[in-house]
């Protein structure tokens, strides 16, 4: 299939495609059940063997020395790689390893369900095996046993043995539940699945529409793990999961649970609209934008533009135009990020015709480089390229932008094909964890949906 449509000139940006592409793909298989990777914490005396179907957020060893620990099963991120890995399998990138990954992953994420911090808080001493200068970080008793029931899910990450982390983090996180719901319903809609996988597939589904159900109206922290409180990210996600998970109820039957998800996920859309900023007046209301938390005092903070409320569009993909790729709020809120990361990063300026804006998180971020994240400028290529498929006769415009962003991707990735999870805001060089499983997978969906854009478009034309 041909791209040219929408392709910067460089005739080689088509091959680069298909290339990477196939390194993605590969490399993001290497983060699914890594069992023959062992990582050792000697610090807190943890030997940590990785059962099959975990997910890690990057199989590359790191303590902190300088590069991240990120040898975790992140239920949100583990989603997203679950989601990648169907559309591999579905354009016939990858064959039946695929069901069998996902069949281990699904019975690795029901296990994880039996896990009571009760038990493990009560241990006498624990804190024993740590060392005395790692103390600080190790999780409270209390805290720990807050971790049984449902609230599992809510653990942000759990070690890939199947252990709960002990680690102080942030938590809850309430991303994680409906976002592996919404993947897995698109693997069930799929007719890949064997009769007992189907039926595996669907008591998980039912746990994390249930879990989204009890959870959404709970303030929980944020996409980046930094703020508690409410999120549009946390929010359209959940709210899409049961939209989609109402339509599954009622494929099977069930119509009074269908009917609770339809109500709670139209109350999720009623709220999201309260998070529109109007920077002029009703007769302009592209002039603003959404914002990815709400306030406590009324006004939005310095967060208030966050590339996560983009990302949120094309993780929830519902039907309707609201809040995804063809809501001209949305891509409103696209315009603002990509004048902030315009003026913010360095790399940014004077770059080559052709290239768009390397995009970060939010304003004034301060992780690692606080720099340009290969997900997010991703994120906001696929965003464009959902726009084309969704907007008819400015297809072209959106096609062309999707293609700027990915051409910025490019730029910054090395010849190996390798992505981390930043790169510099300075000097493009890649920081913060290497390999990162995300960011292969943002690859592997953007490029899926560059094809979906690119079909839709020359079937309007025939038309």
């Amino acid at each position: 299939m041909s791209f040219s449509v929408a392709s910067p000139q460089d005739p080689a940006f088509e091959p680069w495609l298909e290339t990477q592409l196939r390194h993605s793909a590969t490399a993001m298989l290497s983060s699914i059940s890594p069992v023959s990777i062992v990582k050792h914490r000697p610090g807190f005396g943890q030997t940590v063997r990785p059962m099959a179907g975990a997910i890690v957020a990057s199989p590359v060893l790191a303590d902190y020395n300088p590069d991240p620990d990120y040898f975790f099963h992140w239920f949100r991120d583990s989603a997203v790689v679950i989601d990648a890995l169907r559309l591999l399998y579905v354009e016939g990138h990858i064959g039946d390893e695929a069901l069998q990954h996902l069949r281990d992953f699904i019975r690795f994420s029901l296990d994880l369900n039996r896990l009571d911090g009760r038990a493990a808080a009560a241990v006498e001493d624990r804190s024993a095996c740590v060392a005395p200068e790692l103390l600080q970080y190790l999780r409270e008793d209390h805290d720990l046993a807050t971790a049984f029931g449902d609230l599992v899910a809510a653990e942000t990450r759990v070690n890939p043995d199947g252990t709960l982390d002990v680690c102080r983090w942030n938590r809850p996180q309430h991303d994680g539940a409906p976002l592996r719901a919404l993947a897995l319903l698109r693997w069930a809609a799929g007719g890949h699945l064997d009769a007992p996988l189907l039926a595996e597939a669907a008591e998980l589904i039912r746990f994390d529409l249930d879990f989204t159900l009890r959870r959404w109206r709970e303030p929980s922290y944020d996409i980046w793990e930094e703020e508690l409180g409410h999120h549009y990210y946390t929010l359209r996600v959940a709210g899409a999961a049961l939209a989609e998970g109402a339509a599954w109820l009622e494929g099977l039957g069930d119509t009074a649970q269908a009917q609770r998800c339809r109500e709670e996920s139209r109350a999720v859309l009623r709220l999201l609209d309260d998070y529109w900023v109007d920077e002029r007046d009703e007769r302009d209301a592209t002039r603003g934008y959404y914002r990815s938390r709400a306030p406590e005092d009324g006004r939005p903070g310095p967060k208030a533009l966050d590339i996560a409320v983009i990302l949120s569009a094309i993780h929830s993909l519902g039907t309707e135009a609201a809040h995804g790729p063809a809501d001209p709020r949305m891509q409103a809120t696209l315009a603002r990020l990509d004048a902030l990361f315009d003026a913010a990063y360095p790399i940014n300026h004077g770059r080559a015709a052709g290239r768009g804006a390397a995009m970060g998180r939010y304003g004034g971020d301060v992780y690692y480089s606080g720099g340009a994240y290969y997900f997010s400028t991703l994120g906001a290529a696929e965003f464009c390229f959902r726009a084309a498929a969704a907007t008819g006769g400015d297809a072209g415009h959106w096609l062309e932008r999707g293609d700027a962003y990915l051409a910025t991707v490019r730029a910054y990735t090395p010849a190996g094909g390798d992505l981390s999870e930043q790169f510099d805001q300075r000097s493009g060089t890649q920081t913060s964890a290497r390999q990162l499983a995300w960011s292969h997978a943002a690859f592997i969906s953007c490029v899926s949906a560059r094809r979906s854009a690119a079909a839709a478009c020359e079937a309007s034309r025939q038309r």
